[in-house]
């Protein structure tokens, strides 16, 4: 296997520091199935039995293993050399993400446990280290056959079927270590303000600094617009600062401006308190008065994309981060503004391009494979989802939080002969109206959509999956939103008629804007077209025929006033499942200029 560390660009861009060690690259690596490790001491071994590529999961060609079959556990190790000037001060280990249950040694010692298998978790491994060379010994284990973990559209049988693809087990983000400070800033949450021209910022440390003093500075294009500063008391501190120039985030207007933070003075105990870092922030607002979204006050239609995080080579993981910026710069040149991303957590780095380019997202989870039927899953799903949050607050790309995904009375698949053993749970109504709750206590500042499209039990946006194929049944779908005036609360318009709701005996309209967030799926690839081949409804007898019917359905959502976004499925196709505008290879299907005109219609809502 080449010797070289792939993925090498910094891995988390919202806190930037530069004392740090990319630890992708070769690892040993061994495939655990009866998950008996830990008995016959693989903890203790001088060596595992195989290599790895990281960050790629062994399922993945690009990892070097290549195997699809389930794997209850999985081991890697390798060494690394601690550079003598990390000796004093601390050192954390970082992995961008482990599926699912993790734990890690350094150096023959546990150094801690996660459960999880999408949020960004860290170790501090300073009292484990010793001079020189140290091993890092990380164990994973996954099983996503009986309903106790998320595993978005990772297969529970053996091959993919339909929209559920090839699994992914282990590591399968960055790995990397950092040299901080023995007292130093942990979190950062930023709340833009463009109404007031500024920027309120919370800062958390990992210790006690109280005496210290807190310092932040802002600059745009180079130029320094405004900072402030603020005496630390505990373990936390807030300050505002105000900017003297304005200049705001937007889609397709990508204005950012760049952030310095420093920890300095001593604490209450006489220790010297010293930390600084980068970052940047984007100043701009979302909120959703009437039936419309608004970005700093305007209504903006949400023209967004399904985005699932697939790839033929790597799966879950992209092979450079080239490749991850390339897929939102495809969806920018079909017209979409954005994208959902899609039953996964994606890696900071794709928030980062969104970031970067102007690019709107939606924060999701992976709830598919999770029972949700008790409590129990608000156990599996609470902490991780807390933890998504938290890392990815600060873009300005991501507009709203998406907890669930059609959330369907729960049902098991045999892993034996895929075969489907309703046992007649319905979802649990109360674990969706908690997440809803703790999502708005953490984010006031962005809607939350409870579940998408189904069942909805408290939500800010009301939304729909609609994958109907006919375009005049389609139209008919919302031809009273588009004609019958205002949308009311109760689910009727103020000229007469009814809001459109897939489940009405499930859910219920009460005003809030209206979002068709999934839509389309038309299954087209002729070069893909056998019987495992899989979409939506009929099938377009000619690329003519799928245009067409593109643009019926496009524009049915475009033109009408009451609706404030789709959602089209999908940007590419993904093993099986052929209904996307790019092939899995990601070559267009069709000539973007004319998807793009159809997308960049003027919608309704913002007229």
């Amino acid at each position: 296997m080449e010797n070289r560390i792939p993925r090498p660009e910094y891995p988390r861009p919202q806190l930037v520091r530069p004392d740090w060690m990319n630890l992708n690259g070769i690892w040993e690596f061994e495939i655990d199935h009866g998950r008996s490790g830990r008995e016959r001491k693989v903890t203790e071994a001088s060596s595992l039995k195989d290599t790895i590529l990281v960050p790629f999961c062994p399922e993945s060609e690009l990892s070097g293993i290549g195997n699809k079959d389930f794997m209850s556990s999985v081991w890697y190790r390798r060494t690394f050399s601690l550079p003598q000037a990390w000796e004093t001060g601390r050192v954390l280990v970082h992995f961008g993400a482990v599926d699912y249950f993790s734990e890690v040694w350094i150096n023959g010692k546990s150094s801690g446990k996660h459960k999880g298998g999408y949020a960004s978790f860290t170790h501090d491994i300073t009292a484990q280290l010793k001079s020189g060379e140290n091993t890092i010994l990380v164990c994973a284990e996954d099983d996503n056959r009986h309903g106790v973990q998320p595993h978005g559209k990772q297969s529970e049988r053996y091959f993919s079927h339909g929209c559920d693809y090839t699994r992914t087990t282990g590591i399968w983000q960055t790995v990397w270590l950092e040299h901080v400070a023995e007292t130093f800033v942990e979190t950062l949450k930023f709340i833009p303000d463009p109404e007031n021209a500024c920027l309120h910022l919370e800062a958390v440390f990992n210790g006690l600094a109280t005496g210290g003093m807190f310092t932040a500075s802002a600059s745009y294009a180079g130029n320094p617009v405004g900072g402030a500063s603020a005496k630390i008391v505990g373990r936390q501190c807030r300050l505002t600062i105000a900017l003297s120039e304005t200049h705001l985030w937007a889609p397709g207007e990508p204005n950012l401006y760049d952030l310095c933070f420093s920890l300095s003075g001593t604490n209450a105990a006489g220790t010297v308190l010293s930390d600084s870092a980068e970052s940047y922030f984007g100043l701009r607002s979302v909120s959703w008065d009437g039936h419309a979204i608004q970005i700093n006050g305007r209504n903006v239609f949400q023209r967004l994309i399904l985005d699932q995080g697939f790839w033929p080579d790597g799966i879950y993981t992209a092979s450079s981060d080239e490749v991850l910026k390339k897929d939102i710069e495809y969806s920018m040149g079909l017209g979409f503004n954005g994208a959902r991303m899609h039953e996964k957590i994606f890696e900071a780095r794709y928030l980062y391009w969104a970031d970067k380019l102007g690019y709107l997202v939606w924060g999701e989870h992976a709830n598919w494979g999770l029972d949700i039927s008790g409590p129990m899953g608000l156990e599996r799903f609470l902490p991780e989802w807390m933890e998504s949050m938290a890392r990815d607050f600060n873009s300005p790309a991501l507009v709203g939080w998406c907890p669930f995904n059609e959330t369907w009375d729960q049902e098991f698949s045999n892993p034996i002969d895929g075969t489907w053993d309703p046992r007649g749970h319905r979802q649990d109504n109360e674990v969706l109206r908690q997440i809803y709750l703790f999502s708005k206590a953490f984010d006031p500042t962005r809607p939350v959509i409870d579940t998408s499209g189904n069942y909805h039990v408290v939500t800010d946006i009301f939304d729909v999956h609609d994958y109907e194929q006919d375009v005049e049944k389609f139209a008919s779908h919302y031809a009273e939103m588009k004609n019958g005036g205002r949308m009311l609360a109760d689910g009727t318009l103020e000229n007469g008629g009814t809001v459109y709701n897939t489940f009405p005996q499930r859910q219920k309209y009460e005003g809030q804007p209206y979002f068709v967030s999934e839509y389309g799926g038309i299954w087209w690839n002729p070069a893909n077209a056998g019987s495992e081949a899989w979409g939506y409804g009929d099938r377009p007898k000619s690329e003519a025929e799928f245009l067409a019917r593109y643009e019926g359905l496009t524009r049915t959502l475009l033109e009408n006033p009451n609706i404030c976004a789709f959602c089209y499925t999908q940007l590419t196709d993904v093993e099986q499942e052929v209904n996307g505008l790019y092939t899995y290879a990601r070559k267009p299907k069709f000539d973007p200029a004319v998807i793009r005109a159809i997308n960049t219609r003027k919608a309704a809502i913002e007229c």
